[in-house]
């Protein structure tokens, strides 16, 4: 079993779907880290040799920033726009849309489940 960023890849996928579930790592990541490293896209992890394995886990090290690094450096750089008190701050600090979304009706991901109103009937 490979095991890249703390991550344990499924053994009977081919090698570029299996590096996607590495966050940070998405399908052109993934291509680009094959190339990189002259792996077929058509092998499956369970076939990667041992230096191969290593191969992928230190170029993903020296050129990607993934799983919990990332996660950091995203919770950072929202804590940093709620600390500036900006307009897409107030909006993560409120629980709201960011990106200009309606809120009158929809957004209910964001918001939660829909609180009744008393009285509003008639």
């Amino acid at each position: 079993m490979a095991r890249i960023a703390g991550v344990n890849l499924p053994t009977h996928k081919r090698v570029p779907i299996a590096l996607t579930y590495i966050t940070g790592i998405g399908h052109t990541s993934a291509a680009e880290i094959c190339e990189a490293v002259k792996i077929d896209a058509t092998r499956r992890v369970n076939e990667l040799s041992d230096a191969e394995v290593l191969a992928i886990r230190e170029h993903i090290d020296t050129n990607y920033l993934v799983e919990g690094d990332l996660r950091r450096e995203t919770q950072l750089n929202i804590k940093r726009l709620m600390d500036l008190g900006c307009y897409r701050g107030l909006r993560h600090r409120r629980n709201l849309p960011v990106r200009g979304q309606r809120t009158h009706t929809n957004a209910r991901t964001r918001k939660g489940p829909a609180k009744a109103i008393a009285g509003k009937k008639k």
